[in-house]
């Protein structure tokens, strides 16, 4: 069974952000950052059971980049919400101020 995946508009941001700037430090980089997340979009798809953080919220790391994706999974109706996609270094509890 595939879970859908719904991205909140602030994720969408973040996203953008960090296209951008990886396309600043070198032209082309972005689209490899994008296409991380998109690969990450890829498992949440198939298995979107990865360990819960906090407040019920899971986290999944982008490969070679130091990015984790923030969800929630609603089961009943095989959603998976992307709430954030920050900077490790970055306090988690800044995407719950955005709420």
């Amino acid at each position: 069974m595939l879970f859908t995946i719904r991205i909140e508009p602030e994720a969408y941001e973040d996203i953008q952000e960090g296209f951008d700037w990886y396309n600043e430090q070198q032209a082309g980089s972005g689209k490899k950052f994008h296409a991380a997340v998109n690969a990450s979009f890829d498992k949440l798809q198939k298995n979107p059971f990865y360990q819960i953080r906090y407040d019920n919220v899971r986290c999944l790391p982008l490969q070679k980049y130091p990015y984790m994706i923030h969800f929630t999974v609603n089961e009943t109706n095989t959603l998976v919400l992307v709430h954030a996609v920050m900077k490790t270094f970055r306090d988690p509890k800044n995407w719950i101020e955005r709420r």
